[in-house]
């Protein structure tokens, strides 16, 4: 079996598993292949009752006692069941298992699993959750569980003391069918088709295990250890593409020269005292070295970092000024239309209070064709100097009269060739790119090899900091009557959850069950909306425009509004399963609240309680700087730290983690330099089966990137 092979190749998968596939983006063998696991549990024997320890996943055989009993609340089923052994009682609860009686009949033994937790004492709080209290005995110790995994004692027996992966699914795909497929595809698979590439010099000096060994570890491991080989291999290959790409990337552009560089303008000295207020010591230091940048006679490649509020936002309006005032054009591109259309509102009421030389107009998808081929034709005329907008100003048919400055916001949303396609519209074109994900500077002077690094360390006099708290799941009560109290205050709230849809990964909370049990749980009246990734673009952009007008009071969402909305109405801030987030993220979502003049609040909802993941998650508690959480991040976590956690965001790697990894991470860069720059002319015999994988697998066009 071949990697490029269809799916049905694959014995067991038919037409109809196919497409359940492909809703995964995956078509072929070697997709599946690279599908790695999410995370891994350890399949331990089972504990009596009195052995369940609140914050732990545990695994209990015990029998049925009574009949579940079924409960509606809106549109939401709620089943409650107890089971126990002869040392106790416990309850657990199921969410949208209307069929949960024929499944858990009196007397029946199963083995459950799942997160125990400490159970919520008192009517009051059952019903405001609409769930019942239970007959019979009372349990001996107040414990349940939320949605456990039921397994036959049997099952349970063939897979005890194992190490089972579980992947991110879809409705319809079960894991256990992911793992059968992905274990008949290893089968079969033709080992010709993954032939090492890195000579074992080299692996031996980076302690790299052979490629193919990898794959079959990542998704099969018999124990931690081969495991934590597994993800270094697969990471270091992940680490060393995207450097390899970067360096090609830096070979071809070299430094661009600039025909007219810029001078130095009135008009943005006049906008600095025009200003309601003053810019921060950070703010001017760097756009100093901004407008050195743009008057020399090489093209600016500068990233600005700086956390949601630090100012960043004024200092791109600033070179944009610049550009104009010189008599060129320049343009702004947001990865979403929803801040695109903020910024140019933004944009305009500085021009009009201030009376600007800037003559701005908006370009996203969603603007209509024939206002677009105006924009088209006034844009190549001159008619406008600043363009902003999404994607579609890299679009074919637009054409700049005198491009000079581009700026990309959010930059890590953007991938090099797209911000590079950009400013190959101009001549010589300045690059400005702004980013509020903190990295440590040790980090991103290597991912961000092709830019000048400039840090906003300093926040603007008057914000009001946010207030924090990291809590476990008992405490959700409180936090739903909370979000109600601030509704009713005239505000909005932000609630995050880690998945799409039931079915993606047992335990975690997704936003189209938690938005049903929030309704449950909330008073009626509340507006709530759901927001995730697989929506359609337009779709995305009705809820979120919806959010930001106070048409909607709380917005269910996954981490797809860590960039891209402005809402300063909204206060509250409550992530579920905020132990699966790296603390950088979680600092990133964070960002969404805290933006008007109202306090605003975040909680942190962790359903693992262990003394490390408080600790680690409490880091967020003590400081609302980035870079100091970010720093923390990387002390805290080491390639040790393999379950659970994933940093997103940044950087889209299927494995690695900048974090996790940051060993790795500046092992990769360095042997990509030694690569390019020992081996220019590649006629090293050694390395000939790095440089055939470096083409078979590095697009020429895009590549995985910041």
């Amino acid at each position: 079996m071949k990697i490029q092979e269809g799916l049905t190749s694959i014995r067991g998968v038919g037409e109809k598993t196919a497409k359940l596939f492909a809703r995964l983006h995956i078509s072929n063998v070697g997709e599946l292949l690279e599908h790695y696991p999410r995370d891994y549990e350890k399949m331990e024997a089972p504990v009596s009752v009195s052995a369940l320890t609140p914050g732990r996943v545990c695994a209990v055989k015990a029998a049925v006692i009574g009949t579940p009993q079924i409960t509606r609340v809106r549109s939401l089923v709620i089943g409650n069941v107890q089971a126990g052994d002869a040392t106790g009682l416990f309850r657990m609860t199921f969410f949208g298992m209307p069929y949960l009686r024929s499944i858990l009949k009196p007397g029946s033994v199963h083995v459950f699993r799942g997160l125990c937790q400490a159970e919520q004492a008192g009517k009051a709080q059952r019903a405001s959750l609409g769930v019942p209290a239970p007959g019979g005995l009372q349990p001996a110790r107040p414990l349940r569980m939320e949605q456990p995994a039921i397994f036959s004692a049997e099952d349970y027996a063939a897979i005890q003391d194992t190490l089972q992966p579980k992947y991110a699914l879809t409705k319809g795909l079960t894991n256990r069918l992911m793992i059968r497929t992905v274990r008949s595809a290893l089968e079969g698979l033709d080992e010709r088709m993954l032939e090492e590439f890195l000579p074992e010099a080299l692996r031996k000096e980076y302690d790299l295990i052979p490629w193919l060994e990898a794959v079959r570890r990542i998704h099969c491991p018999a124990d931690v250890g081969e495991l934590a080989a597994a993800r270094r291999r697969l990471s270091f290959n992940e680490f060393l593409a995207f450097f390899l790409g970067l360096a090609r990337l830096k070979g071809e552009n070299g430094e661009r020269k600039v025909t007219r560089p810029m001078q130095a303008v009135p008009d943005t000295g006049r906008l600095l005292k025009g200003l309601p207020y003053r810019l921060t010591d950070a703010q001017l230091r760097v756009w100093k070295q901004i407008e050195e940048d743009m008057a020399k006679e090489t093209a600016m490649n500068r990233l600005v970092q700086g956390d949601v509020g630090s100012g960043k936002t004024i200092l791109a309006f600033l070179a944009l000024l610049m550009c104009a005032a010189n008599g060129r054009q320049g343009c702004l591109m947001a990865p979403t239309e929803v801040l695109a259309a903020q910024h140019f509102e933004a944009l305009n009421r500085l021009c009009e209070e201030q009376g600007l030389c800037i003559r701005p107009v908006l370009l996203t998808g969603s603007t209509p064709a024939g206002e677009k081929k105006r924009i088209y034709r006034a844009v190549a005329s001159g008619e406008y100097n600043v363009i902003v907008g999404t994607h579609a100003l890299i679009q074919e048919k637009v054409e700049y009269r005198d491009l000079a400055l581009v700026v990309t916001d959010e930059q890590h949303r953007f991938g090099v060739r797209q911000r590079e396609s950009l400013a190959d519209k101009g001549e010589g074109t300045h690059v400005l790119v702004m980013s509020a994900t903190p990295i440590p500077r040790t980090l991103a002077i290597v991912l961000y090899g092709d830019l000048n690094v400039s840090i906003l360390d300093e926040m603007p006099v008057g914000r009001l900091p946010i207030k924090n708290c990291v809590v476990g799941t008992a405490w959700r009560p409180k936090a739903y009557s909370f979000i109600a109290d601030q509704v009713r205050a005239g505000h909005q709230a932000y609630v995050i959850c880690p998945m799409v849809e039931e079915g993606e990964m047992d335990g975690l909370e997704n936003v189209l069950d938690y938005a049903k049990k929030l309704e449950a749980a909330l008073p009626e009246g509340i507006r709530i909306a759901v927001l995730h990734g697989r929506m359609k673009s337009a779709q995305k952009n009705e809820i979120m425009e919806a959010f930001a007008a106070g048409k909607t009071d709380v917005l269910v969402s996954t981490t797809v509004i860590e960039v891209g909305i402005n809402v300063p109405n909204a206060t509250v801030m409550m992530v579920e399963n905020a132990e699966r987030f790296g603390l950088a993220q979680l600092h990133q979502l964070r960002g969404r609240v805290g933006r008007g003049s109202a306090q605003s609040y975040c909680m942190f909802i962790s359903s693992n309680e262990n003394e490390a993941v408080m600790k680690r998650l409490k880091i967020l508690n003590d400081s609302n700087d980035g870079f100091f959480i970010a720093n923390e991040d990387l002390k805290l976590r080491g390639p040790g730290d393999l379950f659970g956690v994933r940093q997103s965001g940044e950087l889209d790697f299927r494995i690695g983690d900048i974090y996790r990894d940051s060993d790795l991470l500046l092992k990769a860069s360095a042997l990509a330099e030694r690569i390019v720059s020992g081996d220019p002319g590649r006629k090293d015999r050694q390395l000939a089966g790095l440089y055939r994988w470096e083409e078979e697998h590095l697009d020429p066009v895009d590549f995985r990137s910041i």
